[in-house]
């Protein structure tokens, strides 16, 4: 059961970095590379870097695209975790999809020149942001853009990359130190944006829910949006609470929104508390009903930082869980909604499932195109802009 899990997990991640070399495009994307360490917007000394699994680049970039609009677009990108010995040893590297793959470990090159569909792109009507700013933020670092640590774990070897059993692997989990160093860029260049959507997919959604405080609190005058694509946070307690675990990354969350400590906040609970410590934000999940990757993640965890939930099977267990937190966050907080879309496959705001899904009624561009518009009043409070789910997502799967 765990080697088919890892199989079906590194496939679709593999799907996800075939992806990112696709062809080239005019974006006028403009490239900082390996900025200069900063002091942060949290008063702390911060210098970007990539994870420095061994024969990748250390070196971190990111991605700007300006325009004459008022608006921002802050994109945090996916690309699994890591956080033990067994994860940290197999990166996503475009390897055979029986190879497990767990974590990008570098900035890929080229990636600007993916960035051409769905959220990114600027010539199809319906994308309700083609005109906006954005800034992208490559993940690289294993630890869903919260980590400020270097870790050391030994390799338990690899069927293809020249990294055998017992080989020490020092990982810098920067991502936190990587978006402090973005994030003061973007206050010294981007001024007094109207709107600002904070938004990513996979470990990028985790890192747009965690990050997004400092974003409200670097632009305090504008409207702010969150949207986490295909980042439920079904995860265990020992995952939540532990070293190896979460807790290898040293994880840095705004104390005034999730509470003082890297162990108050559960997965589970990082979107609601992040939707509750900042009422004014309108807050959104999308997710499809039995992610795979998402599924996929979640079985690891619950076989090596179990028990999880009462059902053994882990995507029956994840479903269960995943449907009563959303239903549950919709009915407790104003500013929340939820998409929930039929079929298994991980994260659509990257290609053109960005447009077409609407299982659950409407198309999702135009679903995040009522929540941009402020339908659903002040801090969602109000019409216009609805929880939307495909007619049986919400079904209580039974346990086998």
């Amino acid at each position: 059961m765990a080697l088919r899990l890892r199989i079906t997990m590194a496939a679709a991640l593999g799907t996800l970095a075939s992806a990112w070399a696709g062809p080239a495009a005019a974006q006028h994307w403009t490239k900082i590379e390996n900025p200069p360490p900063v002091v942060g917007l949290d008063g702390q000394a911060h210098q970007a870097r990539c994870s420095g699994f061994p024969g990748t680049d250390p070196k971190f970039s990111f991605f700007v695209r300006r325009t004459a609009s008022k608006n921002l677009v802050v994109y945090f990108e996916g690309g699994g975790a890591c956080w033990d010995n067994l994860t940290c040893s197999f990166p996503i590297a475009g390897l055979p999809a029986q190879v497990p793959q767990f974590f990008v470990p570098a900035v890929p090159p080229g990636i600007e020149q993916t960035l051409v569909d769905g959220i990114f792109s600027t010539s199809n009507a319906a994308n309700p942001v083609r005109d906006w700013n954005m800034v992208y933020i490559p993940y690289c670092t294993g630890d869903i853009h919260t980590g400020s640590a270097t870790k050391t774990y030994t390799s338990v070897g690899h069927p293809v990359l020249p990294v055998p059993p017992g080989t020490p692997i020092t990982i810098q989990h920067r991502g936190y130190d990587n978006f402090m160093v973005v994030l003061d860029w973007m206050k010294r260049h981007i001024a007094a944006p109207k709107n600002v959507l904070v938004t990513g997919v996979s470990a990028g959604g985790y890192g747009a829910t965690a990050n997004s405080p400092w974003v409200g609190q670097a632009y305090p005058n504008a409207h702010m949006y969150l949207l986490a694509d295909a980042s439920q946070g079904v995860t265990t307690a020992a995952f939540d609470h532990g070293n190896p675990g979460r807790n290898s990354w040293n994880p840095q969350l705004a104390p005034w929104v999730f509470g003082a400590g890297a162990d108050v906040a559960p997965g589970p609970e990082l979107m609601r508390r992040a939707a509750l410590g900042q009422p004014k934000v309108k807050a959104a999940q999308f997710t499809t009903t039995l992610d795979a990757v998402q599924i996929g993640f979640y079985g690891v965890m619950k076989q090596y930082y179990g028990p999880g939930g009462s059902c053994p099977n882990p995507a029956i267990d994840w479903h269960q869980q995943m449907t009563r937190q959303l239903v549950a966050d919709a009915a407790d907080l104003g500013n929340f909604r939820y998409y929930l879309a039929g079929g298994s496959y991980h994260t659509l705001l990257r290609d053109g499932q960005f447009y077409s899904e609407s299982s659950a009624g409407p198309s999702f561009a135009s679903w995040l195109g009522d929540m941009l518009a402020n339908r659903g009043g002040r801090g969602g409070h109000g019409g216009g802009w609805f929880n939307a789910a495909c007619p049986t997502c919400l079904a209580d799967l039974p346990c086998q």
